[in-house]
């Protein structure tokens, strides 16, 4: 009986061929398939760590709603007293494939990949700052207001 370790929203599962789950919501569609992380195979007397070329096929089956937990708080002598709770999305899926090699599927995405490379972009010529014209420095109105009334006083 084989079996694999899949790794799934940062939770690891163990599941046989065949076998249906209830696992944290998944942003896939319903009755679409997705390949998750494989962690470990085993079974028949054989075990791989981390294999290579070996996926297991996820189908999802639909969407739930978990059971209803509540949750409250209480501190005594002072009246306190809170409750709130919350239901967890969940997805349904089914294992269809374990032990489907992935090399040949691979191998396509790895040349796709190649002929995608962009070259590298042509550096720009910097462009050539000119001096700044002498120009008089500009002065705030007020600052220069205060200059000129200081400078009339000096002259009498």
């Amino acid at each position: 009986m084989t079996y694999a370790i899949i790794s799934l929203g940062g939770k690891q599962y163990r599941v046989q061929e065949g076998q249906r789950l209830l696992v944290d919501q998944l942003a896939h569609a319903d009755g679409k398939t997705f390949h998750p992380d494989v962690l470990f195979v085993g079974g028949d007397g054989k075990a791989e760590f981390a294999p290579k070329g070996t996926q297991v096929t996820v189908t999802v089956l639909g969407s739930a709603l978990g059971d209803k937990i509540r949750i409250g708080k209480y501190k005594k002598r002072t009246g306190y007293r809170r409750h709130t709770g919350h239901r967890s999305k969940l997805t349904q899926i089914e294992i269809t494939a374990i032990g489907a090699k992935a090399a040949a599927a691979a191998k396509p995405k790895a040349e796709a990949a190649e002929k995608v490379e962009k070259p590298a972009p042509k550096p720009k010529p910097a462009a050539t700052v000119e001096p700044a014209a002498a120009e008089k420095p500009k002065i705030p109105a007020k600052t220069r207001a205060k200059a000129q009334t200081e400078a009339k006083d000096e002259a009498e």
